[in-house]
């Protein structure tokens, strides 16, 4: 405990929380909670249930932004109180306690960094996920199978709501697609590192001469739309299609057409639903994740249309972000960061926070690089 210049570290705490409080900008914040808060109060306010909850879970994300910043504030200050009273007393116990306490912080303080380096666009928005088999047969079908529950199993773990919206079953095991929400604020910032190629490097399970396999999927990562968006597609621009729901069924899920797809034919971008109970339900899911994408792709064009004008501005994402060898040894790595891990069971468990803090603090350095 002698070792540990607690003065030292309390005042480098001091300095990261004044850095974020800033960035934060916690007069704004407060301002902002006062007027979400005065909303929130009108009595007609549920006469609307769609602005109600946008209003009641904005002003719920501020407050919750707002109390984790000054409670770690707080959590400085109680340590500076501890270590004086355990340096007065010459109590080793408490000096100890103090150390885990200082290690908590700092973690935390870490934590909330990475948040405030998701001040894109659309960052604050939930997200909308889908996975696809690339190359590599069954075993890449089974591997879109196998991130799809790595995602849903971080998102339980972190205690974000999901809603898997479409599933396309392949013919002998696995996912050919899937589609699903993750309904918490910043879960397309957050996610959104995660888009790209996935690599799976393994003995197959479906080769009877047990051969090292490779295999690819694809994740797709778009923001959710909100009333404000006003993405307008015109009738003439859509044709759609009905057809049976495949793979588990249930209460008529799969025993009338009520699957619904999408074609967006001025671009070609296909979506296709088939969860809900009804087309009718189908049919407003599958148009909600068409006018997200249509909002993505019209920010990315803005995007490139900017890059255009400034010069080019060589990014390093590539088709692989990322590999899970699980023979002939076990290393998850991101070809991005370079962060690895060798627990591979533990990523496939969703345990992936490090290498999407990872992605979110590369992705700011390839912006201010590009900016700069």
């Amino acid at each position: 405990m002698a070792d540990i210049d607690f003065p030292a570290e309390i005042r480098a705490l001091r300095a990261t929380h004044a850095s974020i409080e800033q960035v934060t900008d916690v007069d704004s914040l407060r301002a902002e909670i006062a007027e979400l808060s005065e909303a929130a109060g009108v009595p007609d306010l549920w006469d609307d249930p769609s602005k109600a909850q946008q209003v009641t879970s904005r002003l719920s994300h501020r407050q919750s932004e707002l109390e984790r910043v000054e409670k770690l504030g707080e959590r400085i200050d109680d340590l500076e109180v501890l270590v004086e009273l355990a340096k007065e007393e010459g109590d080793a116990e408490t000096l100890a306690e103090a150390s885990k306490e200082l290690g908590s912080i700092s973690r935390a303080l870490e934590d909330l960094e990475v948040v405030t380096l998701l001040n894109g666009e659309y960052d604050e928005r939930e997200a909308v996920v889908t996975i696809r088999a690339g190359a590599g047969g069954v075993d890449a079908a089974d591997f879109a199978e196998m991130l799809m529950r790595m995602y849903l199993r971080w998102a339980e773990r972190r205690g974000y709501s999901t809603k898997v919206m479409d599933t396309s079953y392949a013919e002998e095991a696995g996912l050919k697609s899937a589609t699903f929400e993750v309904n918490a604020p910043y879960a397309y910032g957050t996610l959104s590192v995660e888009a790209g190629t996935h690599r799976l490097v393994r003995i197959s399970p479906f080769d009877n001469q047990g051969r090292r396999q490779t295999s690819f999927a694809a994740v797709e990562v778009i923001p959710l739309i909100e009333q404000t968006d006003h993405i307008d597609i015109p009738d003439n621009e859509i044709r759609v299609d009905v057809f049976r729901s495949s793979g588990p069924g249930g209460q008529s899920v799969n025993t009338t057409d009520s699957a619904v797809r999408l074609t967006h034919i001025p671009t070609g971008l296909v979506v296709s639903m088939q969860n809900e109970k009804s087309q009718i339900q189908n049919r407003a899911a599958a148009m909600r994740v068409l006018q997200s994408r249509l909002l993505l792709l019209k920010k990315e064009q803005e995007d490139a249309e900017k890059k255009a004008l400034a010069g080019d501005v060589k990014a390093s994402w590539g088709d692989q972000m990322r590999s899970y060898v699980l023979n002939p040894y076990q290393m998850v790595k991101d070809l991005r960061t370079d962060h690895e891990v060798g627990n591979t069971a533990a990523v496939l468990d969703g345990d992936i926070d490090d290498f999407i803090d990872a992605g979110i603090r590369w992705r700011a350095g390839q912006r201010q690089h590009a900016e700069s």
